[in-house]
């Protein structure tokens, strides 16, 4: 899960394989706090869906994927969840 002061950036990362998040750029993030029901953060690697925060952001290098607060707010703490296309099946990473 995330958690910190707010205000500071928080970055987790979520590492695949070459077959998975090396191979294609399709990676997603999801959003989860307690009650709720996922939220897309980030999709294609870096790409944010309307509505989501410029303080969101997402990477690659490699095998491993990135996701990045920058100026975390209280509403921020949660559990993340990458989700890579890896041909003909989902690589899920998270809880992170």
């Amino acid at each position: 899960s995330v958690s910190g002061t707010p205000g500071q950036s928080v970055s987790i990362s979520c590492a695949g394989t070459s077959s998975d998040i090396g191979k294609y750029n399709e990676v997603s993030w999801y959003q989860n706090r307690p009650g709720t029901t996922h939220k897309l953060m980030i999709y294609d690697v870096s790409s944010r869906p309307s509505g989501i925060p410029a303080c969101f952001s997402g990477s690659k290098t490699g095998n491993t994927a990135s996701l990045t607060i920058s100026g975390l707010q209280v509403e921020d703490e949660a559990d993340y969840y990458c989700c890579s296309y890896a041909g003909n099946y989902n690589y899920h990473g998270g809880p992170s």
